[in-house]
């Protein structure tokens, strides 16, 4: 449960937050949109002084029916808004959230990122895995069926975490027989999922650890949410907490998110309820 962050340890034992930067126009949320150096600079600010142990920086939108934006478009926003990021903030841990190699490669190499959070798990571009492999950074592996402009139309599974977790774990296995070491594990709650399948994940989140690596959990103002509740995402966030709660009690390592102080906050009560963790047999 640690990982290498340009040459130190990152503890994954306790919970930590990751903080939504969305450098797009497309992004089902409108409010993580930043689109300019003052915008994303006051962003990153906020979130860090929040409590934001990483920052996650994507540059094209993977909302359901999303259409992509070219991978020079891409890019170069994500490049440009790392390296701001990483000269104004020099100890900021970075994600860049790309499923484009070409994109992944000069996030991490020209402009600082530290960690690769690939939405479709090296299945969108085949060059993927092998970079990942040899930069040996980091790498969040998410599940996705299909693409994100067609995820959503009919996803059908037999049983949605077996297939899901035996596609995390195979890939998993090929990555550290390739000699890869950080893998962090995540399901893509609403990526290919009905809702009816989201909150079957979620009642079962436990599950994936079998697979012996950090998980990641997605949940932030997602439309299980605002649709259960009729609501918008703009008043999904009292919905978010309470599903975020329920993804830590269930041993989530991450919690990926576009309200920082209220995940903190999540977490500081999770811990008093659960000091010294979540153990391995806690897990039902």
């Amino acid at each position: 449960m640690f990982i290498n962050i340009r040459g130190g340890l990152f503890d994954l034992t306790t919970p930590r937050i990751m903080g939504i930067i969305n450098i797009t126009e497309d992004s089902f949320y409108s409010a993580s949109r930043y689109n300019s150096e003052s915008e994303i600079l006051i962003a990153a600010e906020k979130m860090l002084s929040d409590g934001a142990d990483i920052l996650d920086l994507g540059g094209c939108s993977t909302r359901p029916g999303a259409a992509a934006v070219t991978a020079e478009v891409e890019k170069k926003s994500v490049c440009d808004a790392v390296g701001l990021i990483r000269k104004t903030f020099p100890q900021a841990v970075i994600s860049v959230d790309t499923y484009r190699s070409e994109v992944a490669e000069a996030a991490v190499l020209n402009a600082g990122a530290d960690i690769i959070n690939d939405i479709s798990g090296g299945e969108m571009d085949r060059d993927m895995l092998p970079l990942v492999t040899r930069l040996n950074v980091p790498y969040i592996m998410m599940h996705m069926q299909g693409t994100p402009l067609t995820m959503q139309l009919k996803p059908t599974y037999g049983d949605v975490v077996s297939e899901v977790l035996l596609w995390l774990s195979e890939r998993a296995v090929r990555l550290r027989q390739a000699g890869v070491k950080d893998i962090i594990l995540d399901p893509g709650f609403g990526f290919g999922k009905s809702a009816e399948h989201n909150f079957e994940m979620l009642r079962r989140f436990s599950e994936f650890r079998v697979a012996g690596l950090p998980l990641l959990a997605g949940l932030s103002r997602k439309s299980m949410i605002w649709r259960t509740l009729d609501i918008t995402p703009d008043e999904a966030l009292t919905g978010t907490a309470a599903l975020n709660m329920s993804a830590l009690m269930k041993g989530a390592s991450i919690l990926r998110v576009h309200d920082v102080k209220e995940a903190r906050q999540v977490v500081t009560l999770f811990e008093k309820i659960y000091p010294e963790g979540i153990l391995f047999d806690q897990y039902s």
